[in-house]
């Protein structure tokens, strides 16, 4: 494992854990050239499907892209990054076991839309706007609007 400090390769292991789903090993290292101590994260790589994309371009399933997206649409919220994190792994291991070897990026955007208007609002409101390519201000309200009254009726319900 290379160090990020001083890119030595060589590296000792000093404590190991688990994570709690069993998915993850943190391990704390410490640097053999350096002496710092810096940790890494082993995940056992799943067989993902290939993703679909508008444009017919097929592409390997990326976690660490649409967790980019949801970051960016998280910014500044008061979303925490563990919330997100256990969201992308959800997503992740649903489409492990859904066994497809393809899944439209529509499917995907949509999913993450899902969770991000239970989650926040606003940054709902900023992965939609990206990920839908509203061509006007038109589009955009339509779906504040479509938001407006599904809250609307949420309130009714309650």
């Amino acid at each position: 494992m290379r160090c990020p400090f001083c890119s030595q390769l060589d590296s000792k292991v000093i404590d190991s854990r688990v994570s709690a789903a069993g998915d993850v090993i943190r391990r704390r290292r410490e640097c053999e050239g350096c002496g710092r101590r810096f940790t890494s994260r082993e995940r056992v790589e799943d067989v993902l499907p290939m993703v679909v994309k508008k444009d017919g371009v097929r592409e390997p399933f990326d976690r660490e892209k649409v967790l980019r997206g949801v970051r960016l649409a998280c910014n500044k919220r008061p979303v925490a990054i563990v919330r997100i994190e256990r969201f992308i792994d959800e997503l992740e291991r649903e489409l492990i076991e859904g066994e497809a070897k393809e899944v439209a990026s529509k499917e995907i955007g949509e999913r993450v839309m899902r969770i991000l208007r239970e989650l926040d609002e606003v940054a709902f409101v900023r992965f939609a706007s990206v990920y839908r390519s509203f061509r006007d201000i038109e589009e955009f309200r339509s779906e504040l609007d479509k938001m407006a009254l599904a809250r609307g009726a949420a309130g009714d319900a309650s």
